[in-house]
């Protein structure tokens, strides 16, 4: 195995743009979150607020409709489009054409959700973040996987990676397996972990941010928010995926200090996006 590139500050200086200082919300990028099910519409609520915090313009979230109170009175900011089904997603339609969208996070693997998520992927156009169950539905129907546009970004835990590649037997047949599945479908991965790894393709990224506070719930529901958000802003896939982790991990680097690694929690890495942004701009 080849070794890793680091992502670094410097590294990713090198293709970060401040904001414009004439810019306006219609110039900064519309995600889309797709996300949520019945018991689980917080990860939508984690999702859809890391996205606005972390630049994105507008955001819309999809959700079933038992999401629809929970995230207009937790995220005021957000849009919110429900699906015609009370707890969970079976029909995937917005009126609007984004500059990204992410699916996945909260679910569930419901018939009708898998369903939904066939028909999603055989019409999206928009560039895609693949979190979460929707990885999960994924490795069950692997021939649906030729349907995810190019550079389409996943995010997996180790437990959903090994249901995507299937079982490794040491790091290096780990990452090989990895870098075939990306070569193979032409997708960029996120190997989420400690430290974190984007495989795009051949190339291996470490990245150098981050620490034990980020392993709690909700955390991946962040990055994928962060990193949908990057997208819309216009950063390329292959920039969006590291400036996204970069930042995720760096919220927990400076929040440290003041939580300890057990109190941290999902809302801290979006409370501390604020600080992350202008580490980087300093």
């Amino acid at each position: 195995m080849k070794n890793p590139l680091l992502i670094t500050k410097e590294e990713i200086l090198k293709f970060y743009k401040p904001v414009n200082p004439h810019t306006h919300k219609g110039l900064q990028g519309h995600a889309v979150i797709i996300a949520g099910s019945y018991g689980k519409i917080g990860a939508a609520v984690l999702a859809s607020k890391s996205c606005l915090k972390s630049g994105c313009g507008l955001v819309t979230t999809f959700t079933p409709k038992c999401g629809y109170q929970i995230l207009q009175i937790s995220i005021p900011e957000v849009m919110v489009v429900t699906d015609e089904n009370a707890n969970f997603i079976t029909n995937i339609h917005f009126p609007i054409q984004p500059q990204a969208i992410a699916i996945g996070p909260g679910i569930g693997k419901e018939l009708g959700t898998q369903k939904a998520l066939f028909e999603f992927l055989r019409i999206n156009k928009a560039p895609l973040v693949l979190d979460a169950d929707a990885l999960n539905i994924l490795a069950e129907n692997q021939s649906w996987l030729s349907l995810v546009p190019e550079n389409t970004i996943l995010t997996p835990h180790p437990k959903e990676l090994e249901r995507l590649i299937g079982k490794w037997n040491s790091e290096s047949d780990k990452f090989q397996k990895t870098i075939a599945f990306s070569e193979k479908y032409k997708l960029i991965t996120v190997m989420k972990g400690a430290p974190t790894y984007i495989i795009n393709k051949s190339e291996i990224y470490e990245n150098t941010t981050g620490n034990a506070a980020l392993a709690t719930a909700g955390s991946g529901d962040t990055l994928t928010g962060i990193i949908t958000s990057c997208i819309a802003q216009g950063y390329e896939p292959r920039y969006a995926v590291k400036l996204g982790v970069y930042l995720h991990g760096l919220t927990a680097d400076i929040a440290l200090p003041q939580t300890g690694y057990q109190s941290f929690i999902a809302s801290d890495i979006i409370e501390n996006l604020g600080k992350a942004f202008l580490e980087l701009e300093n």
